[in-house]
This record gives C-alpha cells, sequence and structure tokens, in this order.
C-alpha cells in the first residue's frame, strides 16, 4: 500500500503482542512522520539486544551475562527458589519487594498440544538444581492457568521425590489470572499466604 519498505516495517510491528495491522500502521507512520531519531535508536537497542541477550546459565532468566544479577547476588537467599513462567512473571515478583530468593524461568509452561514437554522448559536443568544446591523451599509461582497448574504439579512431584519441600502461591493471584498483570500489594499477599503442596 505505501510501498515495500514502508510495508515491510509495517508487518514487522505486528510480531509486537497485542498489535493489530492498525496500531502497526500507526506507530510505523509516527516513526517516518515525526520521530526519525527515535526510529533509529529504537532500530540499534533492539539489534543490541538480540545480539547481545541470553538466558542465565542457571535460572534461565534474560541477561547480558553468563549469570543474572540475582543468581550473581550474595544477597539472595540461596536456599529458596521461585519457579515462574516468564521474565515478565519474575519482573512482577521483583517489584513486589517481597521475595529475596533465587528464580527459575521456565519459559513457557507444559503443553502437549503444542508440542511443548519437560525438554522444552528446562525441566532437566531445574531437577539437577535439586541434587547440586542446598535447596530448603520451592516455591511454585506459575500462572493460574490450566497448564500453569499442570505444570507446577508435574514440578512439584520431580521436587518431592529429591526431598525438597513445596509450596505454591496463594490468595490474591486470581484463577485464570496472569502475573504479569497482578499489582504488586497482591502479590506481596500471595507470597506471605503461600502454603505446602
Amino acid at each position: 500500500m505505501f510501498g515495500p519498505v514502508i510495508d515491510e516495517l509495517i508487518d514487522a510491528l505486528r510480531c509486537l503482542p497485542g498489535v493489530g495491522p492498525k496500531s502497526a500502521q500507526r506507530m510505523a507512520l509516527h516513526l517516518l512522520e515525526r520521530n526519525r531519531e527515535g526510529a533509529l535508536r529504537l532500530s540499534q537497542a533492539i539489534v543490541t539486544a538480540a545480539e547481545q541477550v541470553r538466558q542465565c546459565r542457571r535460572c534461565r532468566n534474560l541477561t547480558e551475562s553468563e549469570t543474572c544479577v540475582i543468581c550473581a547476588s550474595p544477597r539472595r537467599d540461596q536456599g529458596q527458589i521461585c519457579v515462574v513462567e516468564t521474565p515478565a512473571d519474575l519482573f512482577a515478583i521483583e517489584q513486589s519487594g517481597t521475595y529475596r530468593g533465587l528464580y527459575f524461568v521456565l519459559m513457557g509452561h507444559l503443553s502437549p498440544i503444542d508440542g511443548i514437554g519437560p525438554e522444552q522448559i528446562g525441566i532437566g536443568q531445574l531437577v539437577e538444581r535439586f541434587s547440586e544446591e542446598d535447596i530448603s523451599e520451592l516455591i511454585l509461582a506459575t500462572n493460574l492457568t490450566v497448564e500453569g497448574e499442570a505444570t507446577a504439579h508435574f514440578i512439584a512431584e520431580h521436587a518431592r521425590r529429591a526431598g525438597v519441600n513445596v509450596s505454591r502461591i496463594a490468595h490474591g493471584v486470581p484463577l485464570g489470572g496472569e502475573l504479569e498483570y497482578v499489582d504488586g500489594g497482591t502479590l506481596a499477599h500471595a507470597f506471605t499466604s503461600r502454603k505446602q503442596l
């Protein structure tokens, strides 16, 4: 419609979640009409991030170094691991300021229909940590969806077999809700009210 270069920009912007054809068109035209400097800065930031960001070797969170700042911090409780589905969930919990342990980021949840099994979400790596580290508690903070619950139960079974105490966040997080969209106060309440599984 606008020409191959502009059309490609509009199409590329549609890869973002929640961005449809109209929103992508609006963003592309804004960048080209009113903010060329912002467009160049955005493009460079995307290239740099895509080339330099990787997964932490210990927890799978996104990081620019081999080990993320959370895993590298001596101030964190090394005996607690909180399992979350995404880096956005980790960020939401960190913003609540309640949890001071370590994390494990699954980068998804079990979904056999979509071909996502234990290998794809790093369950083997998590199970290795049970034997290599002195873990006093594994906190399951997967989303309260059918897939999140199934993933939590699967991980809990492996943890129990390894003799690790398992708890699940509770109260305050709505059933069917996703942690990324829950406010800090609600998350703080959910952590203080967690229960043994």
